[in-house]
């Protein structure tokens, strides 16, 4: 029988089929490490560098174990990419026939249900949405998948997204007319036929979730799940172990109430005034949050006055509603659906005045026009462990940054993850060679007020040897809107700068502008991909400690402080050093890239914690003075790159 190296060697299938197909040692090994897991039933965390080929490595043992495989991706575009190139490729190489599905979450999916009802109510919808319903309808009568995302001209985030996809509290399931017909529903039942399922993470921790409330699954049972990008799963665990309260669900619940209205009752004018209310009430009490994008301590928020007077009107008004819906809920199962969901958002908002419940946090985030109450668990590991227990599975874990210090102890006990097998495989990269770490002399405490100003002061010399080709990264906004600025005014290069743009937009005008830079926040730190001399230069500014005010890490800290622990070192220093190797990873993308890493926080060198950061990075030549900047490039250039 074959095994994965013989798949994954120099003279493999796979490299007849792939145009400069190199064999590496370390996608070897991690191939054979997955392989060895699925024979033994083991579970398994492993690290492996930019460029080992981590996809190619669990895809091959995979589909040659024979098993049921969920593979759990970051984003939606690694899955689209995992399930239209890469498993394509490994089938034929592997020359037996393996069924594979894509499934994504129901917000991708058109419901022919929510189409119906926006365009028989479409009174409040604006113009550029009702454009793209057109759009739709015409895309709708020919589609087999119904995904959403094959209308590549209508952006994700487009408003007409929540007026033609259904969630769970306005599914109808097998009541809705067009069950028979729903896209959502085949793409389910295509994946439980399926030897291997592509999802992403959202979708895995949404089927946790309904899971756990007994209202079935999402996902089939399966022999193992394969998690790339691991390193996302404790922060998106976070999130979806909380029970959040969102003004879009009461906008979404309003806006549904008054088309069920209209389809099946219209004869109590005394109602729709009600839903204005209850609009109203949510606007206002967005407006007592302040219009900056904040997360806060909703005990202490609570208790101002303003904040208690429009928590009170929405309740009432909500109530009122609720009671609206009782009186003629039997009409039909529009009505029905609304008078329930109306319930359970009046019981969860009224949950967030319950201050005992002390293993939450309970705390707010605005966004933009919105809002979003959560209750969060203190312990993210037990409610992981426990929600794992309904898949009886092994699982494995791999990224390019899930160690510290060449230890996984910060990762696996965020979730829980105990006598676990680990390993490390370092890039096949010659950092020593391709890559330059310079951290300047003479920049001040990053807590200074004037920190960015001379900061960018020693960046512009930079830019000037790598003639643009840089992505500036930033840990603030605030920072990000001050330096754009001083590089616009000081630069020849062409600038991107986040904000301006759409992300995918903004890259793709980087990737076609010679000598051009981007500036950037927390968003392209990582899932960004730019390989050759376009992108010669990543520059840092400070060092990505999360806020100390933000309230869900300041209730954390607390609890290891309680528990004797030092919760800098321990929680803090670890996040930092791992959303920092992410940045740092946007540099070497290819074997013959090569490129300087700025890191301008003296921190690194002033501070003990210091060499926990500089020991966890890739090894690179270390240097502080400019004209050994000026010479590595010197040297690449003159050598005819």
């Amino acid at each position: 029988m074959q095994k994965a190296e013989d798949i994954l060697a120099f003279d493999g299938p796979l490299a007849d089929l792939i145009d400069g197909f190199s064999s590496r040692p370390q996608q070897i090994e991690l191939a054979q490490a997955i392989e060895q897991a699925f024979a033994d039933s083991n579970s398994l965390i492993c690290e492996a560098g930019t460029g080992t080929g981590k996809t190619f490595a669990y895809l091959v043992p995979a589909l040659m174990s024979g098993a049921k495989v969920i593979i759990s991706t970051g984003t939606k575009n690694l899955q689209d990419q995992l399930y239209q190139r890469d498993l394509p490729l490994v089938h034929r190489a592997l020359r037996r026939a393996v069924q594979a599905a894509l499934l994504k979450g129901r917000s991708n999916y058109l419901c022919a249900h929510a189409l119906k009802i926006t365009e028989t109510e479409n009174r409040y919808i604006d113009k550029q949405t009702l454009s793209h319903i057109h759009d739709i309808r015409q895309w709708s009568q020919h589609t087999q998948h119904g995904d959403l995302d094959e209308l590549g001209h209508i952006p994700a985030n487009a408003n007409v997204r929540s007026y033609v996809t259904s969630t769970t509290e306005n599914c109808l399931g097998q009541e809705c007319d067009f069950f028979d017909g729903c896209h959502l529903f085949a793409a389910r039942r295509k994946a439980s036929d399926a030897d291997v399922v592509i999802v992403n993470h959202h979708l895995f921790f949404a089927d946790l979730a309904l899971r756990e409330h007994g209202y079935g699954e999402l996902l089939p049972t399966a022999d193992m799940v394969i998690f790339d990008e691991a390193h996302q799963l404790p922060d998106l665990a976070s999130m979806f172990f909380s029970q959040t309260l969102s003004s879009r669900q009461f906008f979404d619940l309003i806006k549904d109430a008054r088309a069920a209205y209209y389809e099946e009752a219209a004869d109590l004018p005394e109602f729709l005034p009600l839903l204005e209310k209850v609009d109203k009430a949510v606007r206002d009490l967005r407006l007592q949050f302040g219009t900056n994008e904040q997360r806060f301590d909703w005990k202490a928020l609570s208790e101002k006055q303003e904040v208690r007077k429009a928590l009170v009107d929405l309740t009432d008004f909500g109530h009122s509603v609720h009671t609206a819906l009782e009186d003629f809920a039997g009409r039909g199962k529009l009505l029905d659906n609304c008078f329930k969901r109306t319930g359970m958002l009046l019981d969860l908002l009224e949950s967030f005045d319950d201050s005992t419940a002390h293993e939450h946090i309970r705390w707010l985030e605005t966004r933009g026009s919105g809002f979003l109450m959560h209750r969060t668990p203190l312990n993210i590991a037990q409610a992981f462990q426990a929600r794992l227990q309904e898949y009886a599975c092994e699982l494995i874990y791999t990224s390019a940054t899930l160690a510290v210090n060449g230890s996984f102890s910060h990762f696996a006990g965020q979730l829980g993850l105990e006598e676990v097998k680990t390993a490390i495989w370092d890039s096949p990269f010659n950092f020593q060679k391709q890559a330059l770490l310079y951290l300047p002399e003479g920049l001040p405490d990053p807590r200074e007020s004037s920190y960015t100003e001379k900061m960018i002061e020693q960046v512009l010399p930079v830019l000037s040897l790598t003639r643009g080709r840089a992505f500036i990264l930033f840990t603030s906004h605030r920072a990000l809107k001050i330096a754009s600025e001083l590089v616009k005014v000081n630069t020849d290069y062409p600038v991107f700068v986040q904000g301006d743009a759409p992300r995918t937009e903004l890259l793709e005008s980087f990737r076609n502008t010679e000598h051009s830079v981007l500036l950037g926040t927390s968003s392209f730190w990582e899932g960004v991909d730019v390989k050759g001399q376009s992108l010669s230069c990543v520059i840092i500014d400070k060092l990505p400690f999360s806020s100390p005010g933000d309230p869900v890490l300041k209730a954390r800290m607390t609890l290891l402080e309680e528990q004797g622990r030092n919760p800098f070192m321990e929680y803090q220093v670890p996040e930092a050093v791992i959303a920092l190797k992410q940045g740092i990873g946007r540099l070497i993308r290819d074997k013959d890239d090569y490129g300087l890493l700025m890191i301008c926080d003296p921190r690194l060198k002033t501070k003990s914690y210091g060499r926990v950061f500089v020991k966890s990075l890739p090894p690179m030549v270390q240097v502080s003075e400019l004209d050994e900047v000026e010479a590595f490039f010197e040297n690449f250039e003159n050598d005819g790159d």
